[in-house]
């Protein structure tokens, strides 16, 4: 079984993570990822995302086309754990949260993503406080934003 693992990427031109008034991670040109994990997500998704996320050609090139990577451009990535992606907001006025992955597993494939991100690819990797209350702060470039599902 191989489970659907979704990560809200943006191109920005930096973008930080603060925790208590302290920037925990911070990164110029990149991508900021929002990673929200659900119940039937696994460790099976997580390098196949991680691949995709720095092959996925959103920088331009000389002729304004998206045709560079992050790894082509040799570019930043800034991974944020975000449970309010894993929710359902089809109906009423209030979204649900019964699809999240109960927080100490969404925190070891969180923590695997990061693993594999710093291991597997050369590219300067930051990474937000799971399970914290943090303020993002970002500057877009574009703006240019994609939901990659594996």
């Amino acid at each position: 079984f191989f489970s659907v693992l979704r990560a809200l990427i943006q191109r920005v031109s930096s973008a930080s993570v603060t925790v208590d008034q302290h920037i925990v991670s911070a990164i110029n040109l990149g991508v900021l990822v929002f990673l929200g994990i659900e119940r039937d997500d696994s460790a099976d998704s997580v390098e196949p995302l991680v691949e995709r996320i720095i092959n996925y050609r959103i920088f331009s090139d000389s002729k304004g086309y998206m045709n560079y990577s992050l790894l082509d451009i040799g570019a930043s990535m800034l991974l944020v754990s975000q449970f309010t992606l894993a929710s359902d907001t089809k109906k009423g006025l209030r979204p649900s949260f019964s699809s999240g992955l109960p927080s100490e597993d969404a925190k070891l494939l969180y923590d695997e993503l990061v693993k594999q991100a710093r291991k597997k690819f050369d590219i300067r990797e930051e990474a937000g406080r799971f399970g914290s209350d943090m303020e993002v702060t970002l500057t877009t470039l574009g703006p240019v934003t994609f939901m990659l599902e594996i």
